[in-house]
C-alpha cells in the first residue's frame, strides 16, 4: 500500500472535493470544499492529498506560519493540524495511520516546531480514539467545545 501527500492540482482537485467522511462523522470535521476555500485566504495553510497509490483517498491541512508572507523570526514551536480526513470507503485500512506518519515527517523537516498539535469534537464517532492511538496526548485545554491534543515532534 503505497499512501503519499500530494499537492492538489486541476485532474485531482474533483476527487478531493468528492471525498467524504461517513454521514456519522459528518459533524466531525469540514468538507474538504469548505477546507479549501479557507485555505485562499490563509497563505499559511499547507494542504495536500492523502493518496494511495496516486488516487485521492483524504486531505490534510496545517497552518504553518513559515508560510506567511511575513514569517514570524521565531515561530511559536507548534505546527497545528487543522483538517485531517480519510474518505469512509478508505477507513480502517490504515491509510491515516501512514498520512498521519507522513505529516509527522513533514513537520519534523520544517525544522522550527517541537510539538504537533489537533483539536478534536467530543462524541461516539469522533477522531480521539485515532489521535490517541497514534500517540498524541490531552493537553488539559479545550478551545470552543473542541478538546485539544498534542503529539512530540
Amino acid at each position: 500500500m503505497n499512501v503519499t501527500l500530494q499537492p492538489i492540482t486541476q485532474s485531482t482537485l474533483k476527487q478531493v472535493l468528492a471525498l467524504s467522511v461517513s454521514p456519522e462523522q459528518a459533524n466531525y470535521v469540514a468538507g474538504n470544499a469548505v477546507s479549501l476555500a479557507q485555505a485562499l485566504f490563509h497563505p499559511e495553510a499547507w494542504y495536500r492529498a492523502i493518496c494511495l497509490d496516486d488516487a485521492p483517498a483524504g486531505f490534510v491541512m496545517l497552518e504553518d506560519p513559515l508560510l506567511l508572507p511575513l514569517p514570524p523570526e521565531k515561530p511559536e514551536p507548534s505546527l497545528w493540524l487543522w483538517r485531517f480526513m480519510i474518505d469512509r470507503q478508505f477507513q480502517g485500512r490504515g491509510i491515516g495511520k501512514r498520512a498521519l506518519g507522513l505529516v509527522v515527517d513533514h513537520a519534523r523537516s520544517r525544522g522550527a516546531y517541537s510539538r504537533l498539535f489537533t483539536s478534536y469534537v467530543p462524541g461516539p464517532h469522533g477522531p480521539e480514539g485515532f489521535y490517541r492511538g497514534f500517540g498524541f496526548r490531552d493537553t488539559g485545554r479545550v478551545d470552543g467545545g473542541e478538546v485539544v491534543l498534542s503529539f512530540p515532534l
